[in-house]
């Protein structure tokens, strides 16, 4: 009799926490894009964003498993470390190409109606939130399937 209830209980709480999975994971992708849009002009960016995108990541780990999760991504969160760290070296080096130092902020003409002014500094922001998503989420998946 004890058994059966501890097994309700698990499956309520499973159910629980899915159900908020569900309603949670939007909207902690959403808030950790505003926080990386908001970052080129006030405190935020691609790290602390890419660190809200993994804990919006890590949560659907819990509810469901490590493996459906990944099924979530179009590619290996391992890939994206490399693409991040592409970006942002391109971003930085733009300048260099143009006659100016390393890592200059380099801002386009025309403004974007929600974002605002775009510049390099988006794109490196853009660069350093992929790795941040790649880095937490292969360590802690890797942890994962190996316990």
């Amino acid at each position: 009799m004890k058994k059966n209830s501890r097994i309700r209980k698990r499956r309520l709480d499973t159910t629980i926490l899915r159900t908020a999975t569900n309603y949670l994971l939007p909207l902690l992708l959403l808030f950790s894009l505003f926080v990386l849009l908001r970052g080129h002009y006030l405190s935020g960016g691609g790290f602390v964003g890419g660190l809200i995108a993994s804990i919006a990541f890590v949560l659907h780990s819990f509810a469901y498993s490590t493996r459906r999760t990944l099924r979530l991504f179009q590619v290996s969160p391992l890939l994206l470390i490399p693409i991040g760290l592409t970006l942002s070296f391109v971003s930085g080096f733009l300048p260099v190409i143009l006659g100016s130092p390393f890592l200059t902020g380099i801002w386009f003409a025309d403004s974007v109606a929600v974002i605002g002014s775009v510049g390099t500094a988006l794109f490196f922001d853009i660069g350093v939130y992929l790795v941040v998503i790649g880095v937490v989420l292969t360590i802690l998946f890797t942890i994962s399937e190996n316990v």
